[in-house]
């Protein structure tokens, strides 16, 4: 009993790691450099600027559907997980915004900014998927497409990911996106290459 506890304990302490790294570098770079994102996010913006309909009424909305999906494609574990990872994600994004921004700016370097938003956000997002939860809905909809498809998550992952960022080019400039479709595809190779780890 007291090593199950102990198991638990520690598989949480991994699943608050891996949130932590990714809203610090989401914080520190992403939100600096304006690099836009792929996945739900991305289709959130999308929506908000050709519906007009704000990111506070179709992101929850599109996650939820993901955590659902997830759920049910995923199990109890699963949501129980992905719960947690979010809760940690919010508690610590909003610890970064107190803190105020630690990293240099990086915005008039968008390829330093690009590379190094993908290790955080590679390193973040791998370690909680490694441990079956998910921060967000571009998680829990990778999770399911590699369960269904069979594919690694890498290749999920990407898929979700340009696909969007090409719907994107219809408001937004070539030369911004190709940051954000490098960072992703890295970010995506990451992701990939910690779900071999064992920890």
């Amino acid at each position: 009993m007291e090593r199950k506890s102990k198991n638990n304990l520690t598989h949480y302490a991994i699943l608050f790691c891996g949130a932590a790294i990714l809203s610090f570098g989401l914080f520190n770079i992403h939100s600096r450099s304006r690099i836009t994102e792929g996945g739900v996010l991305g289709t959130v913006l999308l929506i908000n600027h050709w519906l007009g309909i704000s990111p506070g009424i179709t992101n929850p909305i599109l996650d939820m559907c993901c955590y659902l999906l997830g759920w049910r494609m995923l199990g109890n574990s699963f949501l129980k997980n992905a719960i947690f990872a979010s809760l940690s994600f919010s508690a610590c994004y909003n610890i970064w915004e107190t803190i105020g921004y630690v990293l240099p700016d990086m915005s008039s370097t968008p390829l330093l900014a690009a590379i190094t938003g993908a290790i955080f956000v590679g390193v973040g997002v791998g370690i909680v998927v490694k441990k079956g939860g998910a921060c967000g809905g571009d998680d829990a909809l990778a999770m399911v497409i590699s369960k269904v498809t069979g594919w690694r998550i890498a290749q999920a992952y990407i898929i979700t990911d340009i696909t969007v960022l090409i719907l994107s080019l219809s408001y937004i400039p070539f030369g911004k996106i190709i940051y954000s479709l490098l960072t992703v595809t890295l970010s995506s190779r990451i992701i990939d290459k910690i779900q071999y780890f064992d920890f």
